[in-house]
């Protein structure tokens, strides 16, 4: 095995490690793109890490952010699997690099702000972590044509993050993180009391709903642009964005339970949404 397929393969165990429903989802890509995304997948876990469980993640932050200047700039000395991975899919794919260093600084959000005020500034956040690996993957899944899909994947990266701020809220919680925007829980006569308190009322379902239905919305706007991709890497967008939009009725199924359990698409779920796709 040579060195750049062994970088490749340890980036492949990153994601395997951490995210069997990534795997799953773009596993099926021919192997150049396949390589490529467990590539910046690596990239992206590891900004993640430093900001979860770094020691000191402000200044390991700013040290991964100037590592990565030398990675651009070609002065960066490839020994780590990461970078010879990395190295190989800029050399083969237009790679936008803004969205490299847009991933970094809503990491470095994370540090920095812990409550938000209205759905804008959320969406701010949110195109940061999660609409900028959308535009890191889009030159590798549709390298003819990627900067026409550009729309479609920063609101795909938008209704995935929302859907990930609902999802995981009592986990926020427990790290002193509050996403739900303080005016809409304003609007719906719902408490930072009631919320560390874990209510479930009638007023959660409102702000729950009012987030949701703007995700929905940006999912819509995503999946009007499937037709785009090439059709070897289309089934896997399209069934990644189905798969996720689909928290969001299972947490409905369960009542607006996000408190004490945290939610997932059944087996049984992913595989009709995914036989009725192929349809």
């Amino acid at each position: 095995m040579d060195r750049i397929e062994q970088a490749y393969n340890d980036c492949y165990e990153v994601i395997r490690r951490h995210s069997k429903t990534f795997t799953k989802a773009f596993g099926t890509l021919p192997k150049e793109k396949r390589n490529a995304v467990w590539a910046v997948y690596a990239f992206c876990r590891e900004v993640d890490d430093i900001v979860d469980e770094g020691d000191n993640p402000k200044e390991e932050l700013t040290h991964f952010e100037e590592t990565f200047e030398l990675f651009l700039q070609r002065k960066l000395p490839l020994v780590e699997s990461k970078w010879i991975a990395l190295d190989d899919v800029f050399s083969r794919f237009e790679m936008d690099q803004v969205a490299f260093y847009d991933m970094i600084r809503g990491q470095r959000m994370d540090l920095e702000k812990t409550k938000y005020t209205t759905l804008e500034e959320l969406e701010h956040y949110s195109y940061h972590v999660a609409s900028t690996v959308g535009l890191m993957l889009l030159p590798i899944l549709a390298p003819k044509n990627h900067e026409s899909l550009r729309a479609g994947g920063i609101a795909l990266g938008l209704a995935m993050q929302l859907t990930n701020i609902l999802r995981d809220v009592q986990e926020d919680l427990d790290r002193d993180r509050i996403y739900l925007p303080s005016d809409i829980m304003m609007k719906h006569g719902y408490s930072l009391v009631d919320l560390h308190m874990g209510i479930n009322n009638s007023s959660f379902v409102k702000v729950f709903e009012e987030i949701a239905e703007r995700a929905e919305m940006l999912y819509e706007q995503a999946l009007d642009t499937m037709e785009g991709y090439p059709l070897d890497s289309r089934l896997q967008v399209k069934g990644s964005a189905l798969l996720y939009r689909a928290i969001l009725q299972s947490i409905r199924k369960n009542n607006y339970n996000v408190f004490k359990t945290r939610h997932y698409v059944t087996q049984e779920e992913k595989d009709a949404i995914l036989l009725e796709m192929e349809a």
